[in-house]
Parts: structure tokens; C-alpha cells; sequence
């Protein structure tokens, strides 16, 4: 191999898993080699396999060959540390790449590898003790037999939302194992909706697995099974795959085609790659699909949406849990019990987070009694609904009803150390409930809002203790959206934003730090995009052709987002804007008259589909010239304003940079990873040099790096 194809030169600082071989004896049966996949780390840093790694694996697979010709040895299994079988391709050596040369070796490499051991002349086994992905995940397809362990909680391919395929080897057997269906449930259903995994027993199910064991006896239960099979007194079953009907196997293929194209309007390869990957599956062989597999990967390796994406996927593995600007974390109090001001909708999801992540006392307090018996029973069903599905016990159950009360009165947040308040979005309410409870509670106790558009330093003005003022910005749902914008407001105090982001992390959320500013990031970003498509719909471009220049873009098309978040929230927040930046954002004529028609959205759902309400299409009044764009003009106009208003936010400090930019908008706004976020696109289309005259992240860090 020539030096630049060398591990040594390509990935120098490949952390090298090692594959690690003991004899174990399978009583009446024989000697049984194990390989143990091990990074010389805990689980925290999963094992990979980069160049160094494969050849490691390949180096013991070879010695495996020869004793298994000698008769030295009567089967070969595979399993990782503990708590993680293996992460796949190390994509820090990936990201390194320059050379499509390079990107086909190390391609061609992890295939032939995986194959060897496939093709040992003894049976072989791979017992997944923890988290597999991607690579992880093919190396036991290529094994004869498959154990997986009830505690698994992440099992699947993630290549496509990263932008590669499953590229050694799981574009062919996968299908061939369990049918085209589920294996594109796999490797592209489940990427693409927010990279889904699979536990254990859902890969049992699917018969990604032959049989599961619990995690308390998992290896010895493992050697046990395997001794079986290999006595032949135990039997694996698996349904035939139908490798003849190619009608059927095509029309699975072209369905997740169609929808793929709708979801991504193509600016994804890396779905549409493995779809072809896996049509070809029906009639190739293994090797004619192998070669296949590492084109496909050299050329999506070379190719921006990957760098893109392995930009996006860094920031969430890493930003995400040292956010940008935070306090040490040692400044941080305890929180012991937390209070809730307000019973609605939000309040309750508020609720029920701090409960079961904390499970510290919550109360909720507000002047109608019902109210609060309906938050707190809302809680109580959300309990109930864990235990129902085996994931609470009842003592721990009974535990967590009796933490969560209500009351009338403010005085029950006397000994909270934090109390977020969600009612009403109005200023002058939220600064009199502030006023309020400084009457009542400590010094100490952190006074959070969870506005998502006022000014959080307006609030605190006029408090006896103002620095414990901070803004906690939550995304709706509460339970299923990542994203908590930490807002600094004027006179926050260090112990505070340390105290909010302490619990943004027990609280299992990615938070950044944000400058206090109108509507902070996600949301004034949404309501440039708001103020923008509103303007081109009342100047005449129909709404049909606005949501149609969103595929790819965005998770979903605006005016169906708008349904989403009600229209009323969405005038809200472009309201405030307009009021803060009256140049940028424009309030809509159409959207006033939407929301006071009551509507609650532009979409009506008809036969599983969704389709435009004519009612509220009557509400667009025409203009006496209306000017009518194209697909093209609508996303370009678009993307410019994004660029623009991107770039005066980081002109504002308004964030740390256009990493939290992306980061928040991938996990606040849904944007895709597959475009790095938000300002990656703007330079890899050019907009962000021809709209604020540079790039927005240096050439190179989500690009190819020439």
C-alpha cells in the first residue's frame, strides 16, 4: 500500500481498537476462540475501526484461519467492552480524507476484513453486548450467528443521515437477511427520521437477531447458545427471503424512493445511493455488491452533504455537551425542588420533565384550582403510561405522583431553588409574576422564563435581585425537542447560568448560551423565514409553490409548520420582531386574517394526507399585480434573508458563533443534518458570500478540504 494510503499517514491519530483473543472451552464441544473488541477506553469513548483497527481485526482473523484449518478451534465469535460492541467507521480519520483514492481503500479494506471473518472455515457468532452502529452493526452481518443483549439501547445504520451508505457490507446482506422492507426501515427510514435506533428487542423482531439474553448473565449465556448450535442441538430459524420476485423487491425500492425525494427534494444523495445499493442486492454477488458499495462510498466520502453532515454530527456529540461560553460548572446550585407557575399545556410538559429527570419535588401553582388538578393529572397519566410499558416499577412510580402538587398560592415555591415560570406571553404579566415571587422566595432561588421571544432583562428590571433572572427556553413538545436556549440576560449572574445549565443537562437537553435579544435564535431565525414566505404568498406567489421550495431545506414546509406551532404563536413572534426590527420583518395581512378566523392552520388532513383548506386559502387576497415566483426564486429569496439575518446576529454576539447557529437549528428547528445545519448550506450554495460577502465557516471544517 502506498504511503498515502497508509493508516499511519491517512488517520495518525486513529485511537487503534484492538481485537483481543481468548480460548474459551465450551464443555463436550471444544475450544471456542473469542474476540473482544477493545479501544483501551470505558464506554464513553466507543471503539471504532478505522485503518489500524480493520487490520488489527484482520491480523486476528488470519490466526483464526490457520488454527481453525489446524482443527485447533471450533467456532469464533465476537463481542466489545463492556456497555459497547462498536461504533463503526471512525469518522474523525473520515473527515480527514482528501483523496478519493484514499476513501476507496479504506472502503475496500473494511470489506475485505469483514469478509474474512465471514469466511472462516468454523462457525461464527457475533454477541452484541451494547451499542452498535454503522460498522458495528455490519461486521455481525457477516457473522453466521447473532446474540443480542436485552439492554441494548442503540442498534442501527446511521450512515445516511451522516450522508454515506452502509459501506461494508450492509447494503447487501441486510436485505438479504430480513427482506427489502425492513432493511429499508433500516438504513433509510429510521436515519432520516432524526436517525432513530433500534433497542434489542426490536432488532429481535425485525430478525436483524437470531436471540436475546439479558445483560446479567449475557456472555455466559452466549457461549452456552453458541455450544449448542455448533453440537447442532440447537436450531437457528429464519424466514426465506424472496430473492425472485423482482416486481415486489422494485416496488418496495421505488416507494422509499418517492418518499425520500419528498422529504430531502433530493438535495440528499446518500438515501437515493442506498436505494440503488439495495435494489441491486436482489441479483448481485457479494462481491460484484461489495465493489459496489466502495464506489459509492468513495465518491460520497469526496462529497460536501457528508462533510456537512460530520460537521453536524461533531456539534451534537461534542458542542452539544460543552456548550459554547458556559459558566464552570462548579459555580452551579443544587436544585431541589422546582416550582411552575402556570397549569396549562406548557406548564404541565414542564412539569413532568423536571420530574422525571430530577425527581425532585415539583409544584405547580395558578389561580384556578381545576387547572392545577388537570396539569397534575396530566403528569400522573404520563407515569402511568411508563409503567404500562415495563419502564417504571410501581414503587418508583407512586414515588414520582406524590412528588408533583399543586397549589393556589405562591407561597409553596417558599424552598424551591428554581421556578421557571409559562403563563400568558406578555411582558407586563410576566414582570408582575416575577415581582411576586421575589416576595416569597430566597435570594438564591433561580427565577427562569420560559419566554421564547420578550426580553428576559425587561423582566427582571425594577427585582431586588435581578442577577437571578435567566431565560430557559424550552421548544414544544417539551419531552421530544433537544434544544434549551440559556438566555443571559442584563445583570444574570454566573452562579445562576451555571445553576440553568446544570439543570439543562440533567435535564437531558442541549443548551446554548444566547445573548438576551428578540425572539434569541431559532425563533427569529423561523420568523425571518415567517415574515419572508408570508410576503411572497401576499404578492401572489400561491402557497403551493412556497411550501414546494422547502424540500430538503427544512423538516417541513412553512405553511404546514404553521399548523404545527398555530398561527397565532407564529404572528406573535414575527410581531415582536417587526416591532424590534420594523426594516426585516413584516407583519402579514394573510396571517392576521387567519388567526382571526380562528383557523388552526393552513393544512387540513384528508384520507392520511394533507391538503390546503380552502377556507383558508379564500383568506389570501390577491394584489391588483401580483407577482408570481418560481420554486427557484422562493428558496433563493429565502436563503438570502437567512444568510442576512445569520450574519447580523453574529455581528450582535448574539451567539458565540455560527456553530451555535447550526446547532440550534438542527435541534431546535429540525433543520437537516445532512446540511450541516444552516450556514454550511449558505456557503456550499454561495449564498452567504453573495449576500454578506464572506463565508460563514472556513473552507474546509463542513466541506472537502482541498
Amino acid at each position: 500500500m502506498s504511503a498515502a494510503l497508509d493508516p499511519a499517514a491517512v488517520f495518525p491519530d486513529e485511537v487503534v481498537t484492538r481485537s483481543l483473543v481468548r480460548d474459551v472451552d465450551l464443555a463436550g464441544v471444544g475450544t471456542f476462540a473469542l474476540i473482544t473488541l477493545d479501544n483501551g477506553h470505558d464506554h464513553t469513548r466507543p471503539s471504532t475501526f478505522g485503518p489500524a483497527s480493520l487490520r488489527a481485526l484482520a491480523d486476528a482473523v488470519d490466526r483464526l484461519r490457520a488454527r481453525a484449518e489446524d482443527g485447533e478451534i471450533v467456532g469464533v465469535g465476537v463481542t466489545g467492552k463492556p456497555f459497547l460492541f462498536a461504533a463503526g467507521a471512525d469518522l474523525k480519520g473520515v473527515a480527514v480524507l482528501t483523496r478519493r483514492e484514499q476513501a476507496l481503500a479504506v472502503g475496500r479494506l473494511g470489506h475485505a476484513t469483514f469478509a474474512a471473518f465471514a469466511d472462516l472455515p468454523v462457525p461464527t457468532f457475533a454477541f452484541v453486548n451494547g451499542a452498535a452502529l454503522g460498522g458495528g452493526v455490519e461486521l455481525p452481518l457477516h457473522a453466521g450467528y447473532r446474540a443480542i443483549s436485552s439492554g441494548v439501547r442503540a442498534f442501527g445504520l446511521p450512515e445516511t443521515f451522516l450522508g454515506l451508505v452502509p459501506g461494508w457490507g450492509g447494503c447487501y446482506l441486510l436485505p438479504r437477511l430480513v427482506g427489502v422492507e425492513a432493511a429499508l426501515q433500516v438504513i433509510v427510514e429510521n436515519p432520516l427520521a432524526n436517525n432513530r435506533m433500534l433497542s434489542g428487542p426490536q432488532a429481535l423482531r425485525l430478525g436483524l437477531v437470531d436471540v436475546m439474553f439479558e445483560p446479567a448473565a449475557f456472555l455466559e449465556d452466549c457461549l452456552a447458545w453458541a455450544a449448542g448450535v455448533i453440537a447442532g442441538r440447537v436450531r437457528v430459524e429464519r424466514r426465506a427471503i424472496d430473492l425472485g420476485d423482482r416486481a415486489a423487491w422494485d416496488g418496495v425500492v421505488d416507494a422509499a424512493r418517492r418518499a425520500v425525494l419528498e422529504r430531502t427534494g433530493g438535495a440528499a444523495p446518500a438515501p437515493l445511493r442506498a436505494l440503488e445499493l439495495v435494489r441491486a442486492a436482489r441479483t448481485s454477488s457479494r462481491e460484484q455488491a461489495y465493489a459496489a458499495e466502495d464506489e459509492a462510498l468513495a465518491d460520497l466520502v469526496m462529497g460536501e452533504e457528508l462533510r456537512a453532515g460530520l460537521y453536524a454530527f461533531d456539534l451534537l456529540q461534542r458542542r452539544a455537551r460543552r456548550p459554547a461560553g458556559a459558566p464552570d460548572a462548579s459555580l452551579a446550585r443544587p436544585v431541589t425542588k422546582v416550582g411552575i407557575v402556570g397549569a396549562g399545556l406548557m406548564a404541565s410538559q414542564l412539569a413532568w420533565l423536571f420530574l422525571r429527570r430530577l425527581e425532585v419535588p415539583v409544584v405547580l401553582t395558578d389561580v384556578d384550582a381545576r387547572r392545577i388538578a388537570t396539569a397534575v393529572a396530566s403528569v400522573h397519566r404520563e407515569v402511568d403510561d411508563l409503567v404500562a410499558k415495563g419502564r417504571l416499577d410501581g414503587d418508583r412510580a407512586n414515588r414520582l405522583k406524590a412528588s408533583v402538587t399543586g397549589s393556589t398560592s405562591l407561597e409553596a415555591f417558599a424552598d424551591a431553588d428554581f421556578v421557571i415560570e409559562a403563563v400568558f406571553e406578555d411582558l407586563s404579566v410576566k414582570r408582575r409574576v416575577f415581582a411576586d415571587l421575589e416576595a416569597v422566595v430566597s435570594p438564591e432561588c433561580v427565577l427562569a422564563t420560559n419566554t421564547s421571544s420578550l426580553s428576559v432583562s425587561a423582566m427582571a428590571a425594577g427585582l431586588a435581585h435581578p442577577q437571578r433572572v435567566v431565560g430557559c427556553h424550552f421548544f414544544n413538545p417539551v419531552a421530544v425537542m433537544p434544544l434549551l436556549e440559556v438566555v443571559a440576560a442584563e445583570h444574570t449572574d454566573e452562579a445562576t447560568l451555571a445553576t440553568a445549565f446544570a439543570t439543562g443537562k440533567a435535564l437531558k437537553k442541549t443548551c446554548i448560551l444566547v445573548r438576551d435579544c428578540p425572539s434569541f435564535v431559532v425563533n427569529r431565525l423561523l420568523g425571518r423565514l415567517t415574515s419572508e414566505v408570508l410576503r411572497l404568498v401576499d404578492e401572489g406567489t400561491p402557497i403551493e409553490v412556497v411550501d414546494a421550495s422547502f424540500a430538503g431545506l427544512a423538516p417541513m414546509p412553512p405553511f404546514v409548520l404553521f399548523g404545527l406551532v398555530g398561527p397565532a404563536i407564529a404572528l406573535h413572534n414575527v410581531a415582536s420582531l417587526h416591532a424590534a426590527f420594523p426594516d426585516r420583518f413584516t407583519v402579514s395581512a394573510t396571517l392576521r386574517r387567519v388567526v382571526e378566523s380562528g383557523k388552526p392552520g393552513f393544512y387540513l388532513r384528508s384520507q392520511g394526507r394533507l391538503a390546503l383548506d380552502p377556507e383558508v386559502t379564500a383568506l389570501v387576497e390577491q394584489p391588483p399585480e401580483p407577482v408570481v415566483r418560481t420554486r427557484e426564486e422562493v428558496r433563493a429569496q429565502v436563503l438570502a434573508a437567512l444568510a442576512s439575518e445569520a450574519r447580523l446576529m453574529l455581528d450582535e454576539a448574539v451567539v458565540s458563533g455560527p456553530a451555535d447557529i447550526d446547532l440550534a437549528m438542527i435541534t431546535g428547528a429540525g433543520f437537516f443534518v445532512f446540511n450541516g445545519g444552516l450556514t454550511p448550506l449558505l456557503d456550499r450554495t454561495g449564498v452567504a458570500e453573495q449576500v454578506t460577502g464572506r463565508r460563514f465557516l472556513r473552507a474546509g471544517v463542513a466541506s472537502v478540504p482541498f
